[in-house]
């Protein structure tokens, strides 16, 4: 249709609406990803049977099933900080970035433990062990710090 001799121009639809469709869909796919497909809900839980939702951890769990410390500790007992802030910080984290590692595939085929990570463990290690712990001296050259995983790494995992 012309009108004033010049076409007709369908009216616009404002950009607004259009904007929060698409967020929402990305939202909701993303959503559906994570809590659906990758079992996200399983990672607010306490439950070991959660870290092998990602084939890499399946040694680590059957490892864990197997040893000793089965009857007296769980994953999130070794892994994430005391206080459930901070342990609800630390699997947010840690939890980001496997789910990255998982999706993109990027990925080592023999999981190391992290410095940061390192450290929580031995931390762990003492809140149960403390009394061993404290009888211990460490001798010789250099005196080095003394490393619960040093010696012990598989503990938990075999």
């Amino acid at each position: 249709m012309i009108r004033n001799g010049r076409p007709a121009r369908r009216p616009s639809l404002p950009l607004l609406p259009w904007a929060v469709a698409i967020a929402l869909g990305v939202f909701t796919g993303i959503g559906v990803y994570t809590f659906v497909y990758a079992r996200g809900g399983s990672y607010l839980t306490d439950k070991p049977e959660a870290c092998v939702n990602c084939h890499v951890m399946r040694e680590q769990y059957a490892g864990w099933v197997k040893g000793s410390h089965r009857s007296v500790a769980v994953c999130n007992d070794c892994h994430t900080p005391d206080g459930p802030v901070e342990k609800y910080v630390a699997k947010a984290k840690y939890g980001f970035l496997h789910a990255y590692a998982f999706t993109t595939g990027y990925f080592l085929d023999e999981i190391q433990i992290t410095p940061p990570m390192h450290r929580l463990t031995e931390q762990a290690c003492l809140k149960c062990h403390a009394a061993i712990v404290q009888a211990m001296t460490v001798t010789g050259v250099g005196r080095e710090d003394l490393s619960c995983l040093r010696c012990h790494g598989d503990v938990g995992h075999q």
